[in-house]
């Protein structure tokens, strides 16, 4: 049974989320068509700029992503505080790039002299705004309607373009967080097409390196948790780049079931096995359902939602509870 998005996200648990999106009609949807032999590969920069745009209205950072052929990835971080700072006319001006603002709302923005009365329900209609700007589901709805209608003018024909609603994982501490990232960046390593990675955040975050910068469109990276803890990723870049790339060459079919003995320093610091590591970048998505983490973590978050039990919770004692060789 489907579960209500409100017991899958929780502001208060942690503001990072894993989402996935399938297409209906598969590979050809985004991809090659085998039949007919055309080529839909631009769809996937359909995808990337849209992302990027709803990015920079809503409240939300991207963490990771990947846009492969008939589905994408993506992981994102919810930036309350910001949205919380937000002015009425900002809220305002953002809800318009993306719906038809009221009546009430246009004229605040002329310049108008407005009742009392009129002041409030303006506060409660941009209250409301204010909420859908950092919801997760809104931000997906965006996406995934706005490719749906050009795929569907394209090809000339209405239904689905999308499978029912997209999956989410709520990624409840530094492990969950940093295995699902790495889950995300290796998309295309793991369906052994490296070669057409360029609709990944990695690829950005590498590119970007060259030049000694982050990409301005992610979410950065800022080091280890501490006391002035600035807004980003809680680990170092070269760190997570070193785990990444010691991550692919293993996953390659021709050196799986071998690990070196030279681990990255991350690994040790996460407190999780290499070879749960391992097996965590090809099965991240399919152990777990909705709230990933620690057991202690899951099991709190499962207490303030009133959940009694959540699927995985075994594999996040295994996995992502502490380290066992």
């Amino acid at each position: 049974m489907t579960l209500p998005r409100s017991t899958q996200i929780s502001l208060d648990a942690t503001p990072y989320y894993h989402c996935v999106s399938r297409c209906v009609r598969r590979a050809f949807l985004c991809g090659r068509d085998s039949k007919s032999g055309k080529d839909y590969e631009y769809r996937r920069e359909w995808i990337e700029s849209r992302m990027y745009k709803l990015a920079e209205v809503f409240a939300l950072d991207i963490a990771a992503y990947a846009v492969m052929s008939n589905h994408y990835h993506i992981v994102l971080y919810i930036d309350r505080e910001a949205a919380s700072k937000w002015s009425l006319k900002e809220v305002i001006t953002r809800w318009q790039k993306l719906f038809k603002a009221s009546s009430l709302a246009q004229r605040y923005l002329q310049g108008d002299t407005l009742d009392h009365c009129e002041v409030t329900r303006l506060k409660e209609v941009v209250s409301l705004w204010r909420e859908r700007l950092m919801d997760i589901s809104w931000f997906m709805r965006c996406l995934n309607e706005s490719i749906a209608r050009q795929a569907n003018a394209e090809d000339n024909c209405t239904g689905r373009f999308w499978e029912g609603r997209f999956k989410s994982q709520a990624l409840l501490d530094e492990r969950a967080l940093a295995a699902c990232m790495a889950y995300v960046d290796l998309n295309p390593i793991r369906a052994n097409i490296a070669k057409d990675s360029d609709y990944t955040s990695i690829q950005q975050r590498i590119r970007a390196v060259a030049s000694g910068k982050q990409p301005k469109s992610l979410l950065p990276f800022v080091g280890g948790e501490r006391l002035s803890m600035p807004k980003g990723l809680p680990f170092q870049l070269d760190h997570y780049l070193e785990l990444v790339d010691w991550s692919g060459r293993h996953l390659d079919p021709r050196k799986r079931g071998c690990i070196v003995e030279n681990t990255p320093p991350i690994l040790e610091r996460l407190g999780i096995s290499p070879r749960h590591w391992l097996y965590l970048n090809r099965n991240f998505e399919s152990r777990f359902k909705g709230l990933v983490g620690s057991v202690k973590v899951v099991q709190q978050v499962c207490s303030h939602l009133n959940k009694r039990w959540v699927h995985g919770i075994g594999d996040c004692r295994r996995f992502l509870s502490a380290t066992s060789h």
